[in-house]
């Protein structure tokens, strides 16, 4: 997951792909994710769903992030937040 910071830049990355029609446009994206995370990303569209900030705080229960900041319940478990 990244933070809204290293989300930034990705994205930025993300538009500037679409702007290149090479074959491997998304190419520094995927690099800039792997050496963030140390994951190999394949699908650069992936990445843009990895903002930590997306998403809820982690349940108690689980340990899975609730879906969004307003979430009340855990999709993962059905734990709700008190």
């Amino acid at each position: 997951m990244l933070d809204d910071n290293e989300f930034t830049k990705a994205k930025e990355l993300y538009s500037l792909g679409f702007k290149n029609a090479k074959a491997d446009r998304f190419q520094p994206l995927l690099k800039y994710y792997k050496d963030l995370t140390g994951f190999k990303e394949t699908e650069a569209a992936a990445i843009m769903h990895h903002q930590i900030s997306q998403y809820g705080p982690v349940c108690n229960i689980c340990g899975k992030p609730y879906r969004t900041p307003a979430a009340i319940f855990c999709a993962a478990c059905g734990d709700r937040i008190d």
